[in-house]
């Protein structure tokens, strides 16, 4: 048995609280089991200087994680700078967006998404992912409605996961007690469609085969297509 008494290709409970913040275009709170994550998505009518003219958009996002989200306070990084990790994890959530817009109808517009983790308990990557796409959509919603944009960019839904070899079986959506003690972890980004975006997996000690990466990532397809088809239900 895991930890948390989960069957080892179950997920945490997942909810999406839409709507969560008032000023913002779009905004989730996403909630993977004790993994709790904020992720707004603002419109800007302007584009990085480096797109100007170019006749296409552009979605980036920013991630951070609150100084008490985690077991011992942490300090701002607005104080000391960004973390590799930090920077690795907020470029990681914007090509994971990127790869369901179509650019060229966003038009010379950017999205930002921001995704600030309140509480973690492992997996804050793969949740920000999947909740900044119910927060981006959400968005270009709203550029509907108000006629800036005939018809929303958004060609498809993308949802990510964790999943890691625990106790030398392959397990789903880990949590921080099996996260730090797995034999191997990986994230995967896997869109609406069964299209893989992303795969980050390594190994913490002795290589894993490739009968256990199979393993590991017909359990991610499996878990981003419940995740999927959760986010299509709050857009029905």
């Amino acid at each position: 048995m895991r930890p948390s008494g989960r069957a080892f290709n179950e997920l945490r409970a997942v909810s999406f609280e839409t709507g969560f913040t008032k000023h913002a275009e779009g905004s989730c709170l996403v909630r993977f089991g004790d993994t709790h994550v904020l992720c707004t998505a603002s419109w800007d009518e302007t584009t990085p200087p480096w797109l100007r003219g170019a006749g296409r958009g552009w979605v980036t996002a920013e991630y951070g994680m609150l100084p008490r989200s985690t077991n011992e306070r942490m300090r701002r990084e607005a104080k000391n700078g960004q973390s590799g990790r930090t920077q690795e994890i907020q470029r990681l959530i914007g090509r994971s967006l990127r790869a369901v817009v179509d650019l060229k109808a966003l038009g010379e517009r950017q999205i930002l998404i921001d995704c600030d983790v309140i509480q973690a308990d492992g997996g804050t990557r793969t949740a920000s992912i999947t909740g900044a796409w119910v927060a981006l959509n959400q968005a270009c919603a709203w550029a509907v409605e108000q006629g800036i944009i005939k018809s929303s960019p958004v060609r498809d839904r993308v949802a990510a996961i964790s999943c890691g070899l625990v106790s030398g079986a392959p397990a789903l959506d880990l949590d921080y007690d099996e996260d730090s003690t797995a034999q191997a972890d990986a994230n995967f980004v896997i869109t609406g469609n069964g299209g893989l975006v992303e795969i980050q997996a390594t190994a913490e000690g002795d290589p894993f085969t490739d009968e256990q990466f199979q393993a590991l990532l017909g359990l991610a397809k499996d878990g981003c297509a419940t995740l999927s088809a959760q986010q299509a239900e709050l857009f029905s």
